[in-house]
């Protein structure tokens, strides 16, 4: 290396780092995490083998079919949360249910364990929200002119002034922009 070789400001570890942190930002990352971990003991101890000296003891049920079923479908949600964010409140429906089955199934949901996971993921998957997207002012960026108009902008207090082009102006809506006519809609209000 050189004087003259210039200087990286990020590996790139941190760049990786950085870039997880921005996917796992999108999307519902300890849910997901949760929910597949508490799928992983719900599927093994009914098929899990200790061995105790040469004492073998083996938890073998008759439903160990069930238990692996619940927890393939466990893992595959907690999956589906990190890859698929919009099925969010299915998949953290669907989590608790499994979890709560897993109970009468699974040697008590895999020893609390796995119950207590899936439970925690599937609450939170059901409870987590995207966040909103940074505004124009808070990237730097200067608010839009004061002719534009956005979407969802409240009227000026005078009311509408039914001005042909202007932004404000909605069928259906009277002079002072609070009542819906009844012509517009065929005897109807746009209520109902």
């Amino acid at each position: 290396m050189s004087a003259e070789t210039p200087v990286q400001s990020a590996g790139n570890l941190t760049r990786l780092r950085l870039r997880f942190r921005g996917w796992r930002g999108t999307r519902p990352f300890w849910a997901g995490l949760f929910t597949l971990l508490g799928g992983v003991p719900i599927a093994y101890f009914p098929y899990a083998t200790f061995k105790l000296g040469t004492m073998s003891v083996t938890m073998a049920t008759t439903a160990g079919a069930g238990s692996l079923i619940i927890g393939v479908l466990l893992f595959t949600l907690g999956l589906s949360m990190w890859f698929q964010p919009a099925t969010r409140i299915f998949a953290g429906v669907a989590a608790i249910i499994l979890s709560l089955v897993s109970i009468v199934v699974s040697n008590i949901g895999g020893f609390i364990v796995g119950f207590v996971l899936a439970m925690v993921g599937g609450a939170l998957a059901a409870s987590w929200a995207p966040g909103k997207a940074p505004g124009p002012e808070s990237a730097g960026v200067p608010a839009a002119d004061a002719g534009t108009v956005e979407l969802g902008a409240v009227p000026p207090a005078g009311g509408v002034s039914g001005e042909p082009g202007d932004p404000y102006l909605q069928p259906g809506l009277v002079n002072d922009g609070t009542a819906a006519r009844t012509e517009d809609f065929n005897g109807r209000n746009s209520a109902g």
